[in-house]
């Protein structure tokens, strides 16, 4: 942990500007662990307001000059992110904020999976969140309507998704949504639990509603095409990757690296089934794993024992060893989320630890077999020493690091750019000799490198690997051709490369910048290069973007 130090000017501006986002979004209070139930105003004028807030904060914080190396990061990267904001803003970015994945048909329902529900008082937090549910929506849809008034309106596909998601979640009378099961789980008093419903009951209208206007005065004008075209994407992946990079020159590195990745999985096949390395050999050793029992698992419950098992092994074996795991973060959570979505993801501790670190696996609905030699690297993406040791440190960091560099900084390629390339630390460490969780982990790096090509592909127009032209329908043929996963899975992707933009290539070009980072210092560094030492400096500096961790790293920040 981090020396005491004093709180400075930008600490002040920057703990300020996190309450500030808080005033604007009461549903960051509670990702920080803060209590409240408030939920947005998403219409115009609350990004309006929003706006205005973030150029006030803009001018007081350029104005200070920083006093200490922490000082310079924080400006730099908290600038750095108000300027970006304020582009997407007046891009109109908020006015066409709508994907399958991370927009705010999604959000407001996710926020209350991190809403403590232990006492009848929690439950009465919940009730005022569910009754914020429609103003928060109707906002939601006003935005969405002056998008179509501007012609900034998202792509079709995104709009028939987010559509039936939202229908999902509002259910029906006789097999009620995501809100209803939440009000019915209560067990709370008589009275109570009356007036629950009833705010569950009009958060699932709401949704409703959300449909019936997606479906009605959205879908109309929403583009066929799925391209968000150059402009709006280099916008997107600089959010994504907090660094503006070389479109045209990572695509080619994405075709290189994908092969790469192809041979790899190969040569790991081969010392699975024997024989050399040929096409069709990685579908054989998947084939042969698929049929071991002793790789597999049955049920979420023993799932979720599995995920808790491997990672408390991890923390247990890795503390001192290779990294300086406080003990604060040494417990982490392993959870079955309420969502059937899909996916796996994490949610850092709360500022006073009071809620640790979890680890969240969506199971998609009738999913009940796991192979565990294809998710063995994925708790180590997730947990330690990925995202958990990340994330999980910088809040450790309090003494050093303001609330906003704890929290709240960061992107998408700081933290899947680390997990990825922790991953490929884990291999380095010995944790996946078995040639089976090796392949496990080069299964995901394929997808990885493969994303990064379909990405931009699409979302620019780059010409396909095989010729012609990629389009939206493309992409799920050549994500099938490189993922060995069902088609509800493939969907489910694409699906969301399509809708968010930039962030899926941000896991494989952030560990590109990571790795890249670190043999910079070891160059600079010589025979004296200590790779533990680099990864305490790193990490102690929180979340940032990827530019400003470089320049941090590199002495190039000063004060």
């Amino acid at each position: 942990m981090m020396e005491q130090r004093e709180q400075t000017a930008i600490d002040r501006i920057a703990e300020a500007w996190v309450d500030t986002l808080v005033e604007h979004d009461p549903t960051v209070g509670t990702y920080i662990g803060r209590t409240g139930d408030g939920l947005p105003d998403l219409s115009p004028a609350g990004h309006a307001a929003l706006a205005a807030d973030q150029r006030r904060m803009l001018a007081e914080l350029v104005a200070v000059a920083p006093a200490d190396a922490v000082d310079a990061v924080t400006r730099a990267d908290l600038e750095a992110e108000l300027r970006l904001s304020l582009a997407q803003h007046d891009a109109g970015e908020h006015l066409r904020d709508l994907n399958v994945i991370a927009s705010p048909a999604q959000n407001i329902r996710d926020i209350f999976d991190l809403m403590p529900t232990d006492t009848e008082a929690d439950w009465s937090q919940v009730a005022n969140r569910l009754r914020a549910v429609p103003a928060a929506l109707a906002g939601y849809r006003e935005s969405l309507a002056d998008g179509v008034r501007q012609g900034l309106v998202p792509a079709l596909r995104q709009v028939a998704e987010v559509a039936q998601q939202a229908r999902r979640t509002a259910g029906t009378p006789e097999e009620p949504g995501f809100f209803g099961r939440l009000a019915a789980s209560s067990g709370i008093a008589a009275e109570s639990a009356i007036e629950l419903a009833a705010a569950a009951a009009a958060a699932s209208s709401a949704y409703a509603e959300l449909a019936d206007f997606l479906e009605r005065d959205v879908a109309p004008s929403a583009p066929r095409a799925d391209a968000f075209g150059r402009d709006r994407y280099a916008l997107a992946s600089e959010a994504f990757l907090g660094a503006k990079i070389d479109l045209d020159e990572t695509y080619e590195w994405g075709l290189d690296e994908l092969a790469r990745m192809v041979d790899e999985q190969e040569r790991t096949a081969a010392e699975i089934v024997g024989g050399s390395p040929r096409p069709g050999i990685v579908a054989e050793a998947i084939a042969k794993l698929d049929r071991d029992p002793s790789r597999k698992l049955h049920g979420t419950d023993a799932l979720q024992r599995w995920m808790q098992e491997t990672s408390d092994r991890a923390v247990a074996e890795l503390a001192g060893a290779q990294f300086e795991i406080p003990q604060e973060i040494r417990s982490l959570e392993c959870r079955i989320a309420p969502t059937q979505e899909g996916g796996i993801y994490y949610t850092g501790p709360s500022d006073d630890f009071s809620r640790p670190g979890r680890m969240w696996w969506s199971v998609p609905e009738g999913v009940t077999e796991f192979d565990t030699w294809r998710e063995l690297t994925t708790v180590y993406h997730e947990g330690v020493p990925g995202h958990h040791l990340q994330i999980g440190q910088a809040v450790v960091n309090r003494g050093s690091l303001n609330e906003w560099r704890r929290q709240l900084a960061g992107t998408s390629g700081h933290a899947e750019g680390w997990a990825l390339y922790a991953e490929r630390l884990m291999e380095q460490l010995g944790y996946l000799d078995d040639p089976a969780d090796r392949l496990g982990m080069l299964d995901g790096q394929r997808m990885r490198a493969a994303r990064v090509v379909l990405d931009i592909g699409v979302h620019l127009g780059k010409r396909r690997p095989g010729g012609g032209v990629w389009d939206g329908e493309y992409a799920f043929e050549f994500l099938a051709e490189n993922v060995n996963m069902n088609d509800g899975f493939v969907r489910f992707e694409v699906l969301r490369y399509l809708g968010w933009a930039g962030q899926a290539p941000s896991y494989k070009v952030g560990q590109r910048i990571w790795e890249g980072l670190r043999d910079q210092a070891a160059a600079r560094a010589g025979e004296s290069f200590d790779i533990r030492s680099f990864h305490r400096e790193a990490l102690a500096l929180g979340g940032v973007r990827l530019d400003t961790l470089e320049r941090a790293l590199s002495g190039g920040l000063g004060t």
